[in-house]
């Protein structure tokens, strides 16, 4: 590396020293007579003593360049560095009316009279002078290193595989010496023998302290940094820990990056499925939610249009009844009014056929118009014929229609007395089944009652005996076998008390919907069902629960004969126990 660096500065000093290769070129350009060959004597006179430098025949000569040896012929270098932008250019660029070209011409003149100032140039009168090419060049060659220093430059190398340009072709001497040239194997070989990368101590612990196994938020950085070379077992040969960074080889952060990276993904994949569970169960519980509350608010519209229907249902049978009553009134008063005027019309037709004979004696002398009067009364006794025929007419009509009507009305009382008589002889029935059934219930419970206030007793004062006494065989103090009696008939109990309760419950259920079948049927509650049918189902469903309900007492009944008989052959051991203690005893 230093011999690497001291080429550098060699090379430098050749190319800019004040009798460099570039001074000397200026030089030269600056003499009238000055030639391509005095230039190259001038260098081979002056630069042969510099290991950059071999002159050659004639005007050639080889520079050693960091990526190898180049030989340059001056023939037009003086020719090419006097190169200047001709005045005349200028003058006519500033004569132009538009204001963009005098622009230019104006940078123009300022770059080709600007001194340049810095590490290649001392300020002074010779400064002043028109700039060459080669002073241009070194100008643009020390800007490039100040704006290279300032910044974080990254270079992209490009490689000719080949000189054909064709595809497919590589040339591996062409590579390696273009790699060598550009300086890749170098860079290489620097990086692999020192250490390219660098990170700070709080960069490195904030960046991989997650993947330390214990928690040491509280350390500083440093410890950090060191445990955490220290697990992941980075040899010390790969590392330097500096006062403030870390020094690492070539390939040692790309495994930290590894593990960091995976790390970073099963933390995410764990975050994703913690979020995906908690975004699941609130959208299920939103879903709950919603549910509930339609169903709420469904229910409440359903409730709304139910009491709206039942209102208008209501509302047009009240109009109905009011329709119908008008109507009756209607034709009942059209008939009382047609059978009025018939009475009237038939009674003034009599009156007057008895009345006939005494007006025709009586105005005998008048015939003509007497005629003329008899033949008007025919007519209209004719008509008023007629009118009495459409009214019998008419009330026949009517009459069959009540007769209709009246047996319409018998059918359904005779329907409605039979409906009454099933339903109070099924009444009976299910009366007399619930009578007996808790005149059953109400007998076990008594009996159970009762042999449970004896063994209470008895388990009393045989546990207050057996405090007080001991065995004589063994001097230790046994309980008497009827202690633990009380369980079974206790769970005894609690089976009767529970299918008592059940039996309320249904009895009560069954009673409140026969009544409200007797008012569905009678015409007190109005519902849209039928009355026969759901009889049919309630009678069904009550003998289903009356057999499964027997079933059940049955199976009651055989448990509680088993509870009796262990009970029996308990007081069995007791006594047989209480004789051996009296007989031990007296002996």
């Amino acid at each position: 590396m230093y011999k690497c660096t001291s080429s550098n500065l060699i090379f430098l000093s050749f190319m800019q020293k004040p009798l460099g290769l570039l001074s000397l070129l200026d030089e030269e350009s600056t003499f009238p007579n000055g030639t391509d060959s005095s230039f190259a004597n001038k260098l081979k006179q002056h630069l042969n003593s510099n290991p950059c430098f071999r002159g050659e025949r004639e005007k050639a000569f080889t520079v050693s360049h960091f990526a190898g040896e180049v030989t340059y012929d001056t023939t037009g270098f003086l020719e090419k560095n006097r190169d200047l932008l001709h005045l005349d250019s200028i003058q006519l660029l500033s004569s132009c009316l538009c204001h963009l070209p005098r622009i230019f011409a104006s940078n123009m003149l300022n770059q080709s009279e600007k001194p340049v100032v810095g590490p290649l140039h001392k300020a002074g009168g010779a400064d002043s002078q028109k700039l060459s090419v080669a002073t241009k060049f070194k100008g643009q060659l020390f800007q490039l290193m100040q704006r290279l220093e300032s910044t974080t430059p990254h270079f992209i190398r490009c490689i000719k595989p080949n000189n054909l340009q064709s595809p497919g072709s590589y040339e591996q001497g062409l590579v390696l010496q273009q790699l060598r040239c550009c300086g890749v194997l170098e860079v290489v070989r620097i990086s692999r023998s020192g250490f390219p990368t660098r990170m700070s101590h709080q960069k490195f612990a904030r960046r991989y302290g997650f993947l330390l196994l214990e928690n040491v938020a509280s350390q500083d950085p440093l410890s950090v940094s060191v445990a955490i070379l220290h697990q992941f077992n980075i040899l010390p040969e790969m590392y330097q820990v500096g006062y403030t960074k870390l020094f690492f080889r070539t390939g040692q952060i790309g495994a930290l990056e590894d593990t960091r990276n995976r790390t970073l993904h099963g933390i995410l994949r764990v975050q994703s499925c913690f979020r995906g569970h908690q975004a699941r169960h609130h959208f299920k519980e939103l879903q709950r939610g919603i549910a509930t509350l339609q169903s709420f608010v469904r229910g409440e519209k359903t409730r709304k249009e139910y009491a709206v229907l039942l209102q208008r249902h209501r509302a047009a049978i009240t109009i109905q009844k009011q329709i119908k009553g008008r109507n009756g009134r209607k034709t009942f008063k059209e008939i009382s009014d047609a059978s009025v005027v018939i009475q009237s019309v038939i009674r003034g037709w009599l009156v007057r056929r008895c009345s006939g004979n005494t007006g025709l004696l009586k105005y005998g002398a008048s015939k003509g118009n007497e005629s003329d009067e008899v033949m008007v009364k025919a007519s209209f006794l004719a008509e008023l014929q007629r009118r009495v025929l459409r009214a019998e007419a008419a009330l026949r009509e009517k009459e069959e229609e009540n007769d209709i009507l009246h047996q319409r009305l018998q059918q359904y009382e005779s329907r409605w007395s039979e409906y009454e008589l099933k339903m109070k002889s099924m009444e009976e029935v299910w009366q007399k089944q619930m009578r007996s059934l808790q005149s059953s219930l109400s007998i076990a419970k008594k009996s159970l009652a009762v042999d449970d206030s004896e063994r209470n007793s008895d388990a009393s004062v045989n546990n207050a005996s057996d405090d007080r006494e001991y065995s004589w065989d063994t001097g230790t103090n046994h309980k008497g076998p009827e202690s633990n009696g009380l369980r079974p008939t206790s769970a005894g109990l609690s089976v009767i008390s529970r299918l008592a309760e059940e039996f309320e419950q249904r009895s009560q259920v069954f009673g409140d919907d026969a009544k409200f079948l007797v008012e569905v049927k009678s015409g007190q509650v109005e519902a849209n069902l039928n009355p026969d049918r759901e009889l049919r189902r309630l009678k069904q469903m009550f003998e289903t629960w009356k057999k499964d309900y027997a079933a059940r007492l049955r199976e009651t009944k055989v448990i509680l004969n088993k509870l009796g008989n262990e009970e029996g052959a308990l007081d069995r051991v007791k006594k047989k126990w209480w004789g051996r203690r009296n007989s031990t005893r007296y002996t």
